[in-house]
């Protein structure tokens, strides 16, 4: 019987990706667990495996976009691998074919030889080992990131860009009279780009702006700094203030808080916060579950797990799933101002900028304070200019004025 391999669902907004790698071939016997494929989406990518064991017989190339629910291949079940069965049973060693043991002295100096050649072999991932074999990599020259030293994806992938850029600028010193260089985009980052696009013509953006002054935060993270670090194992960093800061708004200004859905305005009653991460092949943006119930130690742990993992390239898709509003840093690059794009079906998406004592007016006096500026942009079919407003300035004063905050340390 053949069983059809289909695209399964990743996310709420993913509705297709890029067979980026086969790691079974077309005719070849499959166990049941086992990658058949890597699917790449706009935020990550993920292994599909095997449902049943049998042959498999592939239906799209790499590289070939392909929608959720999509047949890529089918597997039959009914036919057996009999030459596995025959391998699986242990050979017999005919008696001349056994060594003596070496003696100490050469024993030792065998371990001695062969210990380098097994260090630098590094047990790959299928994802992994496609890509070294693809691009033609060693990767014993390359540092791996993950488990006891182990190559992750997002090592490799940087290894083939270091590369890249050599060769890059090797052809620019070979052709200088060339005036530009060609070369493809990665399937994640086109996918990227058609996301950004479908969100400025699916949605009316709008963003509103404002400013706050850091200065109290400053004083009351550089307090209790100290002891948050000693009791909790984690720095109280800018983030999680945010975070709280949007819950408090969400609640103000419930409209903020929803997302438009065919002819239906969906308001949601939980608040799971995006907060956006830079990685090296893209932005991703993981998800931190009830935020409103959650302490500041519990978001800043929540916060560095998810930085490392995405770092890593081993977030989870459901890492991804579920926000309802999202929060994007551009300051930690020195971004001073920008207008963030929504992250779909999302109707809200908070920028914060970098840190810039500027003067300003206090109590009629000139005086210089840590600003901040902050933009929030929208989806202006779902939420009224005023709302919008609103919401900004609630965050301006939780921010300024962090009493108003649960604080909870």
């Amino acid at each position: 019987m053949a069983i059809e391999v289909k695209i399964p669902a990743v996310g709420e907004s993913i509705t297709s990706g890029v067979v980026s790698a086969w790691h079974k071939k077309s005719g070849e016997f499959v166990n049941e667990g086992e990658t058949l494929f890597t699917l790449e989406t706009d935020k990550v990518s993920t292994e599909i495996v095997a449902e049943k064991a049998g042959l498999l017989e592939t239906k799209v190339p790499e590289g070939q976009e392909v929608k959720i629910g999509e047949v890529v291949a089918t597997i039959d079940d009914s036919k057996q691998r009999s030459e596995e069965k025959k391998e699986d049973k242990p050979k017999k060693k005919a008696p001349e074919e056994k060594k003596k043991e070496p003696e100490p002295e050469k024993k030792a100096a065998e371990e001695k030889e062969t210990k380098p050649s097994a260090e630098k072999e590094k047990p790959l991932s299928p994802a992994v080992r496609h890509i070294v074999e693809e691009e033609k990599l060693e990767p014993e020259k390359i540092p791996g990131t993950g488990r006891r030293g182990r190559l992750t994806k997002t090592d490799v992938l940087a290894a083939v860009e270091e590369r890249g850029d050599a060769d890059l600028s090797a052809v620019a010193s070979a052709k200088a009279d060339g005036r530009f260089i060609r070369k493809k985009m990665s399937p994640l980052r086109r996918k990227i780009a058609q996301q950004l696009v479908m969100a400025q013509h699916t949605a009316a953006i709008l963003t509103t702006f404002n400013e706050c002054d850091m200065s109290a935060l400053q004083e009351l993270r550089g307090k209790a700094q100290e002891e948050f670090t000693k009791k909790n194992g984690v720095k109280l960093g800018l983030m999680s203030f945010f975070i709280k800061a949007s819950v408090e708004a969400l609640k103000a200004v419930p409209a903020v808080n929803g997302r438009i859905e065919d002819d239906d305005f969906i308001q949601n009653n939980f608040y799971d916060i995006g907060v956006a991460v830079g990685t090296e092949r893209g932005l991703v943006v993981p998800v931190v579950r009830d935020a409103d119930k959650k302490s500041f130690a519990d978001l800043e742990r929540d916060i560095a797990d998810y930085a490392a993992t995405a770092r890593e390239g081993k977030l989870k898709i459901e890492d991804l799933q579920g926000g309802n509003f999202t929060i994007t840093n551009g300051g930690v690059y020195g971004s001073l101002f920008a207008t963030p794009i929504l992250n779909p079906p999302q109707s809200g998406i908070l920028g914060m900028h970098k840190i810039i004592p500027r003067p300003v007016a206090v109590d009629g006096k000139v005086e210089v304070r840590p600003m901040m500026y902050l933009a929030l942009s929208y989806d202006h079919r779902a939420i009224d200019g005023k709302e919008a407003v609103t919401f900004l300035v609630k965050v301006k004063e939780c921010i300024e004025d962090p009493k108003k905050l649960p604080l909870d340390f």
